[in-house]
């Protein structure tokens, strides 16, 4: 009998393990093979969930930008019956994380892929923002090099206008005032724009405002993860 590949979330702020259901913990503590972003990470969660787990009995493999996964042994794994847990390194795995190829690789050999609920910035920005919750895409991050940004900036927001569809986007922390002045300087004044920063933590902000309001005011976000909203109006 397969093994279950879970799609495990972790919160996204440090500090902030109250974001997770109960079936996090217990999960945890019986899997014992994982595929997490960064194995130093991950062995701080699961010692933060109980003490008691014993780290060194566990087998990790990494699964990033600079690491393919190994396939090979997620078929091993599941093959030989035992339950795998996907760990991102904040939120939920599969989602703006290089989870999902392992999912893939589980529905192709007829294994249960099971998600666990938990927080996921993506929708709890969304959530707050006020904007079309009915319709929206997610767009990742942005080109980071002009005129492709600028490009690709407007013709979100042309699609957005199009079909009332809130545009959702990341940008790394030190960039984040780049983006906003970005927004400013291409979308049209009405455009509204959410900019929602460190969600779940102890500072967490999450504002509305239209782009000439964000023009008018004093802008000078901090380098924490953010997301960026928008919905042409």
């Amino acid at each position: 009998m397969l093994g279950t590949l879970y799609m495990i979330p972790v919160p996204i702020a440090d500090n902030a393990m109250r974001t997770l259901p109960l079936e996090v913990s217990v999960l945890c503590k019986k899997i014992t093979c994982f595929f997490v972003e960064n194995i130093r990470e991950a062995r701080r969660f699961l010692k933060a969930i109980d003490k008691e787990i014993d780290i060194d009995a566990l087998s990790f493999c990494e699964t990033n930008r600079n690491s393919t996964p190994d396939l090979q042994q997620l078929r091993k794994w599941m093959t030989e019956g035992k339950d795998v847990a996907v760990l991102s390194d904040a939120g939920c795995p599969g989602i703006a994380d290089p989870g999902a190829i392992l999912a893939e690789t589980a529905h192709k050999m007829g294994a249960k892929v099971l998600p666990v609920s938990g927080p996921s910035s993506i929708l709890l920005a969304l959530m707050a923002s006020g904007l079309n919750g009915q319709n929206f895409s997610f767009n990742g991050y942005l080109p980071v090099k002009e005129p492709e940004r600028s490009k690709q900036l407007k013709s979100l927001e042309q699609l957005s206008a199009k079909e009332n569809r809130t545009q959702i986007f990341i940008e790394t922390p030190y960039r984040n005032n780049v983006i906003v002045q970005d927004c400013i300087k291409h979308c049209a004044p009405t455009t509204l724009l959410c900019i929602a920063i460190n969600i779940t933590a102890s500072d967490e902000a999450i504002v509305t405002k239209s782009i000439a309001e964000w023009a008018a005011s004093t802008i000078n976000l901090p380098k924490q993860p953010a997301v960026f909203l928008l919905l042409a109006r």
